[in-house]
């Protein structure tokens, strides 16, 4: 086995165990960030729109407390761009992205296709796909479509899904993961 092989099946294991002790605990939402306890304890996020051209990469959350400028920062960036309304983005899922996007281990930003959407746009890309549910938790703030360049949609469902915090959506057929803080669920392939 190369030194390689060793690395991929430590943390595989490791992200097994992370897993198992997620599933074991009542869920909780501070429990997405159980592995970066004692590594400086920040949490930050990194996305970009291809619909607006902006772009988000900051520390949102230091010593157990969030940045309320910086959240304002990401409610606005994560707004809907075919409206322009905004909402007040449930931190849990932000939570989610952020710790499922630390166990990639990736320095690329999510591509954000879809974070809040207002009940007009909703119903709009609801008539014109049967993917779209009609009480999305989508127009409550609590969720997020997301794509990486370099990562599967296997990989980065697996890694949200290691989180045990929320729902878990594959569309591989789209190339994006649907990320919530609803109930710990996951569907899709």
């Amino acid at each position: 086995m190369t030194d390689q092989n060793k690395l991929a099946v430590t943390r595989r294991g490791v992200l097994g165990v992370f897993a198992a002790t997620m599933v074991a605990a009542a869920p909780t939402y501070s429990n997405a960030f159980g592995l970066l306890r004692g590594a400086g304890d920040v949490r930050r996020i990194r996305m970009y729109s291809g619909r607006t051209g902006e772009s988000v990469d900051t520390i949102y959350w230091i010593e157990g407390e969030y940045i309320p400028e910086v959240v304002k920062e990401i409610n606005n960036f994560m707004r809907d761009w075919r409206t322009d309304d905004k909402t007040k983005m449930d931190l849990r899922t932000i939570d989610i992205m952020a710790a499922a996007h630390s166990l990639m281990d990736v320095s690329e930003p999510y591509m954000l296709l879809s974070g809040y959407r207002s009940p007009k746009t909703n119903a709009m890309l609801r008539s014109q796909s049967s993917g779209v549910a009609r009480n999305s938790l989508h127009m409550k703030g609590q969720a997020a479509d997301l794509r990486l360049k370099s990562r599967s949609v296997g990989q980065m469902a697996k890694a949200a899904e290691a989180c045990a915090s929320g729902g878990v959506g594959r569309y591989s057929r789209s190339n994006f993961v649907h990320m919530d803080c609803g109930p710990v669920r996951h569907w899709g392939g």
